[in-house]
């Protein structure tokens, strides 16, 4: 695969359409070649101290921030045309249709490409696991700053490229 991107959700809470934070790797001609990281104002808007604990962010980071639907009228513009590549789609794309529906938008029907699957099959039992981190490595690329979703995006697209 060599146009896509690459996106990754980290949510506030429980429900799939508290996405607070998104990040996405545009891949075109097997090169990275865009960026974007935004907070996101959650909706609902409260914080699991165990979401917290994995990603480091809290409501004062996105009291002042962006509602989903701005954020993602700048994040279409970017992957227009482009199928959708994450680890563990299914909460990915569960996240982004979840906020289409809480806040009434027409969703696309986005094509998602799952990186968790694809490491299953190409590395089977060579991996103690296929978390995105180990996954990574796997792959040469180092994940620091993991559970940023930024750097987990970067880390797909890093993966997405050498196995997809």
């Amino acid at each position: 695969m060599k146009n896509f991107a690459a996106i990754d959700f980290e949510t506030a809470n429980g429900c799939r359409s508290s996405v607070c934070s998104v990040g996405v790797v545009v891949v075109r001609d097997g090169k990275i070649v865009d960026e974007y990281y935004s907070l996101i104002h959650p909706a609902p808007n409260y914080y699991n101290p165990k979401c917290v604990e994995i990603h480091g962010l809290t409501r004062e980071d996105t009291d002042s921030a962006d509602y989903f639907p701005e954020v993602w009228a700048e994040v279409a513009q970017l992957i227009e045309g482009l199928p959708l590549v994450a680890h563990n789609s299914r909460f990915d794309e569960g996240c982004l249709k979840a906020a289409f529906e809480r806040y009434e938008m027409t969703y696309p029907d986005y094509r998602f490409y799952c990186t968790y699957l694809a490491s299953r099959r190409v590395f089977g039992g060579q991996l103690l696991n296929h978390q995105l981190h180990t996954v990574a490595a796997r792959c040469g690329f180092d994940l620091k700053n993991h559970h940023n979703a930024l750097a987990d995006a970067r880390a797909c697209a890093e993966i997405a490229m050498k196995i997809l």
